[in-house]
């Protein structure tokens, strides 16, 4: 059987929800998924934002989003959001894991229960809960993919990150057991996660306060570790998530891909 080839709307007839969607990568994973031909439900916890995006593309491709408001640390409304997404969409065949969140730096003698707990909730257990209910949906829509969103800190350590560096990690390791599960059991569900370094999202707003504001000295800092000397854009992130939801990646299961610009290869 050749492999399929790449060609305009890489992704014609996928249905895929992601989380976190309302603005940064989500946003550009979901201009960039819809463009290629797929049909979107778009989830944040900010469901106004989540509608708002959802209507500026259906304006340039009518019909392609529905949005829901959703708390991914909350099990009901992934039953919810599930359900809502298949019925609107017809089927669910991509999930894209894209929420998170980070915390203050905080180092061990000062760090509290409650900045795991939280990052623990929202960066972890809502990529169990979000597999758990899409995977029936999922495995119906095969060829179907699984793509969480983790990070570098999940693969290098920084001092005062422990509760992002575990949760992170986690999303790693956790996302190469999804995968040997799906694969033993011939569901036809790949799963991978992505792990990028700094990229131009509200994420980097914390080292421009820490820089006094100044935009292009906190890049210069960030950048000094980056071989190919630049922060990250969106879509940078955005083409791998494609790939992934893609049948290109028809055997690419268990694997990180890092979007880092050489950082990891030092």
């Amino acid at each position: 059987m050749s492999a399929p080839h790449a060609r305009p709307g890489r992704i014609a007839g996928k249905t895929v929800l992601i989380t976190g969607a309302a603005g940064g990568l989500g946003e550009a994973m979901a201009f960039m998924m819809a463009r290629e031909g797929a049909r979107l439900a778009l989830t944040d916890i900010d469901g106004d934002r989540a509608a708002a995006l959802a209507a500026r593309i259906n304006a340039e491709i009518p019909g392609a989003a529905f949005a829901y408001a959703h708390d991914v640390a909350d099990e009901a409304q992934w039953e919810q959001v599930i359900a809502a997404a298949v019925a609107d969409l017809g089927g669910l065949s991509v999930l894209v894991n894209n929420a998170g969140v980070g915390g203050p730096l905080a180092f061990v003698e000062q760090d509290t229960v409650d900045n795991w707990q939280r990052q623990y909730e929202i960066n972890l257990r809502s990529i169990m809960l979000g597999a758990k209910y899409a995977m029936p949906h999922l495995r119906v829509a095969a060829p179907a993919s699984i793509i969480n969103i983790s990070s570098i800190a999940g693969l290098v350590a920084a001092p005062g990150m422990g509760a992002y560096n575990a949760t992170k990690a986690a999303v790693w390791m956790y996302t190469k057991t999804l995968a040997l599960e799906a694969a033993k059991a011939d569901w036809n569900v790949r799963c991978n996660s992505v792990h990028p370094v700094f990229i131009k999202t509200p994420i980097l707003d914390p080292f421009i306060a820490m820089a006094g504001g100044d935009e292009a000295k906190a890049h210069e800092r960030l950048t000094r570790g980056i071989p190919l000397k630049r922060i990250g854009d969106p879509d940078d992130v955005a083409y791998c998530v494609l790939y992934l939801a893609s049948d290109e990646s028809r055997f690419v299961t268990g694997s990180e891909f890092k979007i880092d610009g050489g950082m990891t290869a030092q």
